[in-house]
């Protein structure tokens, strides 16, 4: 698992550390592992053309140190400094007597083989400065290699407010960063290498799920297992309008570990006709009989308040998706146990008394949306996008890094809710059963799009048992 922490949390376990060691030891240590991962990107050092892009303060002192290090292994190492009078004094003096030189020609940025990002730190806000505005968008030889942060990207949130600087790297020292696991910013960051300076960190408030951690949450049937000991899913889904939310979230949940899936609606003949596996029966959720977690909204239009209702009334956990989101932002209901919104349900959902808040602000705001969500209705909130975050009531966040942008097809999300109703009727709790259908979910639709085709939210479905077999197989293989 990754962890994730905030620019704050770092900065006080930087400034503990500090405390214990010499001077400068903890910019050596990032310099030293930002140079050896350069090293492993240019196909030879010596006579290389590397370009620090330097601002002021101790990021651009990484990347001065960093150039040193490689001018002493022979490379033609220039420094382009962005506040000349501010820049740091000993990585400066460091890269000129390891031979490296001072330059003012935008033009190396073309030219080199390797660009240092040293321009803003964590501690940037607000997108990068006129000064250095014009790097976001020059041509390039070689990979820019961002110094813990691209330049422009919020480390914790990953909003992008401005222009930023895309890096092909990016070494980030001491602990991860949410911005660089969320979009906008992930797609700024490129491959993500962490280098440890011995920074002590306690709970991380953001995490990342990897094949390991999803592995060892997979339901599993027992040698007593029958298909009611591995759970029952209820779903709730479809109308006369949109029977094919019915099939989809059917499918989804049939693929997520569940024993069986007993279908209510409107959709039954349909949900069938494609899944004889699927238990389906008239009436609503009241009368279906045992169900272990129930997903409820799938395509259901207006008639849904009253499934919603009987659901929530069942004593078990509830996962509320689409035209469910919609009713249960009008009020009057239990506690769900999962919330799937897209940013347009979450500014419904999180509307106010002058209405609700701008979509593309959520947005660009993900894991402070998803929080948000989490807080005010008191339950698990996964919201759906290009980075997907789950997040609970405490604070506590996931950020999905599976995702790919062939999921934005219809029926995707109805897919994502049945299997993520499947795993809680399964026996995972909300949060870990939110986590792993997103992760399960990305791998599939990630799947999929390998055949070279548009894909469609079927597609995904069908991907669904080799996304599984993938994770499944990594706890035999790692």
């Amino acid at each position: 698992m990754r962890l994730a922490y905030s620019v704050e949390e770092i900065r006080a376990a930087e400034g503990a550390l500090m405390a214990r060691l010499p001077e400068g030891t903890l910019m050596q240590r990032a310099a030293a592992g930002l140079a050896a991962v350069c090293v492993k990107l240019l196909p030879k050092v010596y006579g290389s053309r590397v370009l620090v892009l330097a601002g002021s303060g101790d990021n651009g002192g990484d990347a001065l140190y960093a150039g040193a290090r490689l001018a002493r292994r022979g490379a033609s190492v220039r420094a382009l400094l962005l506040a000349p009078e501010r820049a740091h004094a000993g990585g400066l003096a460091e890269l000129l007597a390891a031979g490296g030189r001072v330059t003012a020609d935008q033009g190396e940025f073309g030219r080199a083989d390797l660009v240092l990002d040293g321009i803003v730190g964590i501690g940037g806000r607000g997108g990068l400065r006129p000064s250095a505005q014009a790097y976001a968008g020059m041509a390039r030889r070689g990979p820019v290699v961002a110094v813990d942060l691209p330049s422009g990207v919020d480390a914790d949130t990953g909003e992008v407010p401005g222009a930023a600087l895309r890096a092909d790297v990016t070494v980030c020292f001491g602990a991860y960063k949410p911005g660089l696991f969320t979009d906008p910013g992930a797609g700024y960051a490129g491959v993500v290498h962490l280098v440890g300076i011995g920074l002590r960190m306690g709970p991380a408030p953001v995490e990342a799920l990897q094949h390991a951690d999803v592995a060892a949450l997979l339901p599993l049937p027992g040698a007593e297992s029958d298909k009611y000991r591995r759970g029952v899913v209820g779903v709730a889904a479809g109308s006369a309008r949109y029977p094919g939310a019915a099939v989809l979230a059917v499918a989804g949940a049939l693929r997520g570990g569940a024993g069986a899936v007993r279908y209510v609606g409107s959709a039954a003949e349909e949900v069938v006709r494609r899944h004889p596996e699927a238990l389906v029966q008239g009436g609503g959720p009241a009368g279906a009989g045992r169900v272990q977690a129930w997903v409820v909204g799938p395509g259901s239009g207006s008639a849904v308040g009253g499934v919603l209702g009987e659901a929530l009334g069942s004593g078990a956990p509830v996962l509320v998706d689409a035209d469910g989101l919609t009713e249960l932002a009008r009020g009057g209901y239990g506690r769900a146990a999962v919330l799937t919104p897209h940013t347009g349900e979450a500014a419904r959902l999180l509307a106010g008394p002058d209405g609700p808040p701008p979509a593309a602000e959520l947005a660009a705001a993900r894991i402070a949306t998803a929080r948000r969500l989490a807080a005010r209705y008191q339950t698990v909130a996964l919201l759906k996008g290009s980075t997907t975050v789950v997040a609970e009531p405490g604070g506590r966040c996931r950020v999905n890094t599976t995702g790919t942008s062939w999921l934005a097809t219809a029926g995707s999300g109805d897919v994502l809710a049945g299997l993520a109703g499947s795993l809680l009727a399964a026996g995972l709790t909300p949060f870990d059963a939110a986590s792993v259908a997103a992760y399960l979910h990305g791998l599939a639709g990630r799947e999929a799009a390998g055949r070279g085709v548009p894909v469609t939210a079927l597609d995904v479905a069908e991907a669904l048992p080799a996304a599984w077999r993938s994770v499944a197989l990594s706890e035999v293989t790692d």
